[in-house]
């Protein structure tokens, strides 16, 4: 009987390897090949991580993103967040709960999602709250009345421009900016960062990508 278990256990471990190095990558070139899935500006992105809740225990975050540039091997994402009215409470960190999250699955392409510059999110208007609706915001994207839902969008004019020299500028440069070739080739979100170099890395944080929809 203990043999037999001991049989049953490497067979499952050895499924599982089989699973994640073969079959998993497999169906993920197979699928991002098709323009449904494919990786364009434009595309949603569907990804979860573990990180902390707030305490010492783990969780996991769900999150949806929107390709808004890429450049290269650089693909520039933004999250897809939803303005708060009035005094209610938006999640800080922009992860959404997991029925939200499966549910924009099937339905992300009829929901209105607004594209607000950087510009109008955090320009210096008095007493604005970038997370907050206001009359500013409703006049110059009307569909804001529709839906909340928004992410922050690359204006015309700084779209493809070359990395900046200065070193803030840099930095908020490759805020969620994320490698190509290992979205493509491995299905994953690794982020380009500066890590005490001039020159951009890669970050060693991984995130799964579970779909790319179009």
């Amino acid at each position: 009987m203990k043999k037999t278990l001991i049989i049953i256990v490497i067979a499952l471990v050895a499924a599982y390897v089989v699973k994640r190095m073969v079959v998993d990558p497999y169906l993920w070139k197979k699928a991002i090949a098709t323009p449904e899935h494919a990786l364009k500006l434009g595309s949603f992105v569907f990804s979860k991580r573990r990180g902390h809740n707030g305490s010492q225990s783990m969780e996991n975050q769900y999150f949806i993103l929107k390709v808004t540039e890429i450049q290269g091997d650089y693909v520039r994402m933004a999250v897809i967040r939803k303005l708060k009215a009035g005094d209610q409470i938006v999640q800080g960190d922009f992860s959404t709960t997991k029925q939200a999250y499966e549910e924009a699955k099937g339905n992300i392409k009829n929901l209105v999602i607004t594209g607000i510059s950087r510009d109008d999110l955090y320009g210096r208007r008095t007493g604005h709250d970038p997370l907050q609706i206001d009359d500013y915001l409703l006049e110059k994207y009307p569909a804001l009345k529709t839906s909340r839902y928004y992410f922050e969008d690359v204006p015309e004019n700084k779209r493809n421009r070359p990395v900046p020299d200065d070193r803030m500028e840099r930095e908020e440069y490759f805020a969620l900016v994320y490698s190509k070739k290992e979205i493509i080739e491995h299905g994953r979100l690794v982020g380009w960062i500066l890590n005490n170099s001039p020159e951009p890395e890669l970050s060693n944080i991984v995130e799964n990508i579970d779909l790319i929809l179009n």
